[in-house]
């Protein structure tokens, strides 16, 4: 037997404010997964400069690269944005053990937190899910 849970419709508004919330993350992190795979001198740098070997770097840029194609397919948005908040979770770790200040610590929560809000803005059946009171 399959239960059928009752989901209100997306207004036209939070779908569109989902849309563009997840569509301005998705290209900024597929820049930074893209950049990874070109490695310039600034991200061989940066990446150094936390600590992580150059040999890492192109490994990084695919698991960004992957995790942010899932993200944008609603098929399998819910697993790329699981798999972004990892990520995310990985840069503060990096971050705050590298002792590098509240702004490089604090930005990819922010991200994460954003994409999460974008994702149930244009997702109804995660509103059930993850409800948020009004």
């Amino acid at each position: 037997m399959q239960s059928q849970i009752q989901t209100a419709p997306v207004s036209k508004v939070a779908l569109w404010t989902g849309r563009i919330v997840s569509g301005l993350l998705a290209f900024l992190l597929f820049v930074d997964g893209v950049a990874k795979l070109f490695k310039p001198a600034p991200v061989v740098e940066g990446t150094i400069r936390l600590g992580y070997p150059e040999s890492s770097i192109i490994p990084l840029g695919i698991v960004l690269l992957i995790s942010v194609v899932l993200y944008v397919v609603p098929r399998t948005a819910v697993i790329g944005a699981i798999l972004l908040t990892s990520y995310l979770g990985g840069a503060v770790a990096t971050h705050v053990r590298a002792q590098e200040g509240a702004f490089p610590i604090f930005f990819p929560v922010v991200v994460g937190a954003l994409l999460w809000g974008g994702l149930v803005l244009r997702d109804p059946g995660l509103r059930v899910i993850l409800p948020v009171q009004r």
